[in-house]
């Protein structure tokens, strides 16, 4: 039997609300309130490679790209001696301050802890580098409940929204499109899972509204605990 909707989850034209098997996370504006991290880092290598005064409203408005397209959209084309200066140094300040500025956004724990109780299996699909994706996903207490974690190194630099990594996220935990949802924050991660097949599901807290996705996501998060209030098969 399906479970009608509940009141913290909006499902579009959907009148029932799913459970799978498989659920596939964005990492950065997802799970983890990275944004003053990531803020912080680009801000110190602008201003020490170029003096660029950069804003939180920059940042925000480029959240989810790879780090290089973010920082070519405020410095310019740059060559990749030049880029891999700046990512050194943005990297550097990252690693010696991230624990001032990252955090869980609220749920996520209990969330992960539930799913995986239920025998659910859990990747991560993030455009981050394992430099510091791992380091994160270790220091917020996270790492032990994914099955999978797909950053660019295991495909070859292509990046969402290509679908190619939730296809290897679903390579790697042996699973099928049609039993999975694609949880993220910004049009990338929805358009990674719809051109996979997935369901997917855009979470309330992001810097982006639904009306700026395309294509638009199955679902709507209020609340991260709202994946656990299901009942029924995909």
């Amino acid at each position: 039997m399906w479970m009608a909707v509940g009141p913290s989850v909006n499902f579009g034209n959907a009148t029932i609300m799913k459970c799978y098997t498989y659920y596939l996370f964005d990492a950065d504006g997802t799970l983890l309130d990275s944004t003053e991290l990531i803020y912080q880092s680009f801000a110190y290598a602008c201003q020490k490679f170029a003096n660029f005064p950069l804003t939180r409203a920059q940042v925000h408005a480029h959240v989810g790209l790879p780090v290089r397209t973010l920082i070519q959209s405020y410095l310019g084309p740059l060559s990749d001696e030049e880029y891999a200066e700046i990512y050194q140094a943005q990297l550097e300040f990252q690693l010696t301050t991230y624990q001032h500025y990252l955090s869980l956004f609220p749920g996520v724990l209990p969330t992960l802890h539930a799913l995986k109780s239920q025998g659910k299996h859990l990747a991560i699909v993030s455009a981050r580098k394992q430099d510091t994706l791992l380091v994160y996903l270790r220091e917020t207490g996270i790492f032990e409940y994914f099955d999978a974690i797909v950053s660019p190194e295991l495909t070859n630099g292509t990046n969402k929204p290509d679908p190619a990594p939730a296809f290897k996220a679903l390579e790697l935990m042996k699973g099928s499109p049609e039993q999975s949802l694609f949880v993220g924050d910004v049009s990338s991660d929805i358009e990674c899972g719809h051109r996979a097949g997935m369901d997917t599901a855009f979470v309330a807290w992001s810097h982006y509204t639904p009306e700026e996705l395309s294509p638009q996501p199955t679902l709507i998060l209020k609340e991260m605990q709202d994946l656990v209030h299901c009942n029924g098969e995909v």
